[in-house]
C-alpha cells in the first residue's frame, strides 16, 4: 500500500523518463577539485553555489552539484551523519504539511522506500546534539533541482552520485553547511 503511495507522489516510469532526458550541466558533474580548510572526510555544503565537496586530503575534495532549500529553508550551520539509509522511506515534515497542506497531509504516514520515492536511493541523516534536525542529504526523483534552491531544506543530489557519496562516508562525518 505505502508502495502504491509512493508510485503516486512521483511514478518511476516519470521519474526514470525524466532522468533519461535531463542533461545534467557539466560543471554540477563530480569531479576532484582544490579544496582545503576541513579534514579529510568532511562534506562541505556552499548552497549559493549549489555545490557539495568531500574534503579528500588537505588540499583537495571531491565536488559534487546540489538542489538545495528555497529562502527561508535551508539548513545552515554543522552538523554529522547520524545515520545512513538506502532507498529510505519517506514522511513530510509537520512544517512542510501546514505549509502545503493539499500537497503533502496525504503522505503524512509516510511513503516507503523506492524509485518513486522523494529522497531516492539514498540518504545521509543530519544530526545536531545526537537528535535528526529533519534535514537530510539524500537523492532525487526531480534531477533538474540540480543547481536550484528549491526543496523544502533539503540537500538533493543526482541519484548516482549519492550513492558515490553514501559509500564514501561513515556514520559520525561531519557536515558543514556554510
Amino acid at each position: 500500500m505505502l508502495y502504491a503511495a509512493a508510485s503516486a507522489l512521483l511514478p518511476a516510469a516519470v521519474a526514470h523518463a525524466h532522468e533519461r532526458n535531463f542533461k545534467l550541466d557539466p560543471r554540477f558533474e563530480p569531479q576532484t577539485v582544490s579544496f582545503s580548510g576541513h579534514s579529510p572526510g568532511t562534506i562541505v555544503v556552499d548552497p549559493r553555489n549549489h555545490f557539495l565537496y568531500l574534503q579528500i586530503d588537505a588540499e583537495t575534495a571531491q565536488r559534487y552539484g546540489v538542489g538545495v532549500g528555497r529562502a527561508g529553508l535551508a539548513f545552515r550551520g554543522s552538523a554529522t551523519i547520524g545515520r545512513k539509509a538506502k532507498w529510505p522511506s519517506w514522511r513530510p515534515t509537520q512544517n512542510m504539511i501546514r505549509r502545503n497542506p493539499g500537497k503533502y497531509a496525504k503522505y503524512a504516514k509516510g511513503v516507503a522506500g523506492g524509485p518513486g520515492n522523494p529522497l531516492g536511493s539514498r540518504a545521509l541523516y543530519l544530526y545536531r546534539g545526537g537528535r535528526d534536525t529533519l534535514y537530510r542529504i539524500h537523492g532525487t526523483t526531480e534531477p533538474s533541482s540540480i543547481g536550484r534552491s528549491v526543496s523544502n531544506g533539503c540537500i538533493r543530489m543526482i541519484n548516482a552520485h549519492i550513492e558515490e557519496l553514501y559509500e564514501r562516508v561513515q556514520v559520525g562525518a561531519k557536515v558543514v553547511v556554510i
